[in-house]
């Protein structure tokens, strides 16, 4: 009918999630892209495992079935970098920071290299995030943002688990910002991170390597390996270089298992 409003048509989102050690989070990870609404035709699912010492991949292949049942496109690869923490050395230990993330870096871009087809949107998601609102995207789409940082915790109301989304050269973290709406941020974290998929097909990418001149946008020096940021936070500082505006949603909260 002349004049009637026309719906806008759902985006197609791309959810991708590196998992290593994870097979006690999987079936969770599992059910809450079961429950996400969002629908099953516009969704497409894409995990890369590597370097696993517990039942990961196996575990992967058991729950297959139910993700190709979630989505139109599911892609499952494994890519080993050879990498292993000490015994008992807690994975955030400051001496294997760079090289830990490095290969997260490298993880996360052979993921988005094979799995992003024709998808508007990306959302990243952590596999031991273990609880989100169903409406997750359309909440975190609303803010009307190419890149989106929900708040992540370990119980509700705590102070920020992923504190790798910051602002003020990392001076306050997503947390701090609490009741302020949406806060420009100048670093994101990969808990959850919603990307416009142009952006990574324009060379939005994950440095594995320490990534930035001197820039307003990055700390003059990092508290553990010195100039540059790596991963997300490199992520965060290119895009920055690309002029894209990284955004935090400070009063939505998403829940992260204990470290």
């Amino acid at each position: 009918m002349a004049g009637e409003a026309v719906e806008p048509a759902t985006p197609s989102l791309l959810i991708l999630t590196p998992v290593k050690d994870a097979s006690r989070h999987l079936d969770r990870y599992v059910a809450l892209i079961e429950a996400l609404d969002w629908p099953r035709e516009r969704l497409s699912i894409g995990l890369i495992e590597g370097d696993s010492r517990d039942e990961t991949w196996a575990k992967l292949g058991a729950l297959r079935p139910r993700l190709d049942a979630r989505a139109t496109a599911t892609t499952v690869i494994r890519r080993d970098f050879g990498f292993r923490m000490p015994p008992g050395v807690p994975r955030w230990a400051p001496a294997y920071q760079l090289v830990r993330r490095g290969i997260l870096a490298r993880s996360r871009n052979t993921l988005l290299m094979r799995a992003l087809a024709d998808e508007d949107w990306v959302l990243w998601i952590d596999v031991d995030v273990i609880d989100y609102p169903p409406d997750i995207v359309r909440r975190l789409l609303e803010n009307g943002g190419d890149i989106v940082h929900p708040l992540c915790v370990t119980v509700p109301g705590a102070p920020a688990f992923d504190r790798n989304a910051w602002a003020e050269g990392g001076q306050r973290l997503l947390s701090d910002f609490r009741g302020a709406g949406r806060v420009r941020l100048d670093s994101v974290g990969g808990t959850m991170l919603l990307v416009r998929a142009d952006l990574h097909r324009d060379g939005l990418v994950f440095p594995p390597f320490r990534y930035g001149l001197p820039s307003p946008h990055i700390r003059d020096v990092h508290p553990v390996w010195g100039r540059g940021e790596i991963e997300t936070e490199g992520l965060a500082a290119m895009a920055a270089d690309m002029g894209v505006q990284c955004w935090g949603l400070p009063d939505l909260e998403i829940i992260h298992a204990d470290a």
